[in-house]
């Protein structure tokens, strides 16, 4: 029974390797795909899949998080149906949460409130689709007391993942944390079984094994580094293969996508998957919708049509969201959220805008996200210049320009 389930999502990363576009917020709650923050890419998961009694664990700059939830993820109580962010209490001391396992442990009380037959342990800040009911149903066909969703991935990429060991029924018989040389998976042998960071846990074990943890003072707190590893020769613990999984209307070029978005030229990447006319990862599938909260916002809006001078509003290969104003201006391979203004002559190529940019005319902007609210100057060139903009702004290893939220951009002299 759905009911049988109850989610908890940690969403209280501090994402420093996304900075600065956690400067201001959670690793969970930064913008993505145009209209979206992270965090909802796992909560439309549980909630396409029939499971509607979710908590979520925040902790580190949780306002902006909390607030998307509160007016975007609204259930039905009165069906014992929820989405709620949990704010870090510091129940059992004057002390924040200490690791992954921790924060399930400082939040025991609401498995005892609950009393799920199975707790769903996710994480809050990956891109993927899933449908989370053929998780369980693998999981509990196996009486299993932990079942750890994996994805295979090629074995030179393994090293920066938990990796995983199986035996032909997929339990699991080994784990190593970013190993320097990768076990492969069974009957592939140029492929290893990583860690998602998504757990299902009969809900006895799970309490059994999080309280003893908890009174290990030498562990990390960690499920990959120290819940996982110890249950592998106690108890019963399977590996449930991602790239099984199924999604209503779904094309084969987007079965098994996950990505961590943990860096700044990762979430750049991932972006970019979705703009290509048959992309790696479709929002559109109006059978498992990314699910989000809708501000009132009008339509998009593209004028100016003078070919002869140049000023004309337009976009190809891009997204563009509502509430945008094209006045003159051209957008190619681009992703641009709500109210972004482009005025006339400017031109942005693949680069990402978040809410609220104002492009002023002349502008040359290329290869850049530009975090909300900041207003380019006429005239002004981003990802032109590499020397010119490491004074200015942070640019990351692969050349990406990230302007900060609110940040104030020169004109050009």
């Amino acid at each position: 029974m759905p009911s049988d389930v109850l989610a908890m999502i940690l969403a209280g990363g501090v994402g420093s390797r996304l900075m600065p576009l956690t400067r201001d917020r959670a690793k969970p709650a930064v913008p993505f795909g145009g209209r979206y923050r992270i965090i909802d890419f796992v909560l439309s998961n549980f909630v396409n899949s029939g499971y509607y009694r979710i908590k979520v664990l925040t902790q580190y700059k949780s306002e902006s998080l909390n607030q998307h939830i509160s007016r975007g993820w609204r259930l039905a109580p009165i069906l014992d149906q929820y989405i709620e962010p949990v704010p870090a209490q510091q129940r059992t001391g004057p002390e924040w949460y200490k690791g992954s396992a921790d924060a399930i442990y400082q939040n025991l009380n609401l498995i005892r409130e609950a009393r799920p037959a199975v707790v769903a342990v996710f994480g809050g800040d990956n891109i993927y689709k899933m449908d989370v009911r053929q998780m369980v149903a693998f999981h509990q066909g196996r009486n299993a007391h932990l079942t750890v969703a994996a994805i295979p991935v090629p074995i030179e990429e393994a090293s920066a993942f938990g990796v995983i060991q199986v035996d032909e029924d997929f339990r699991m018989i080994g784990f190593q944390e970013k190993p320097e040389k990768p076990t492969p998976m069974p009957g592939n042998p140029d492929k290893a079984l990583v860690s998602m960071g998504n757990y299902l846990f009969d809900t006895d074990t799970l309490v059994e094994v999080i309280r003893s943890d908890a009174a290990d003072h030498s562990s990390a707190h960690d499920f990959g580094k120290s819940i996982i590893s110890s249950m592998i020769d106690s108890h019963d613990c399977y590996v449930y293969d991602f790239a099984t999984n199924t999604i209503p209307d779904q094309p084969e070029r987007d079965r098994g996508y996950w990505r961590d978005v943990g860096t700044i030229d990762m979430y750049y990447r991932c972006s970019m998957d979705l703009i290509s006319i048959t992309p790696a990862f479709d929002l559109y599938n109006r059978r498992w919708p990314i699910r989000t909260h809708y501000d009132h916002n009008p339509p998009a809006k593209f004028v100016h049509d003078d070919i002869s001078s140049g000023r004309v509003g337009s976009a190809v290969n891009s997204i563009v969201s509502d509430g945008c104003i094209v006045s003159g201006g051209r957008i190619e391979r681009s992703i641009l959220f709500p109210r972004v203004r482009v005025n006339s002559y400017a031109h942005v190529t693949d680069s990402i805008i978040l809410d609220d940019v104002d492009i002023g005319r002349h502008a040359k902007i290329h290869r850049a996200i530009i975090d909300k609210g900041v207003e380019i100057p006429p005239g002004a060139t981003i990802g032109f210049d590499p020397v010119q903009d490491r004074e200015r702004y942070d640019v990351t290893e692969d050349g990406l320009v990230v302007i900060s939220k609110g940040a104030t951009v020169r004109p050009p002299s």
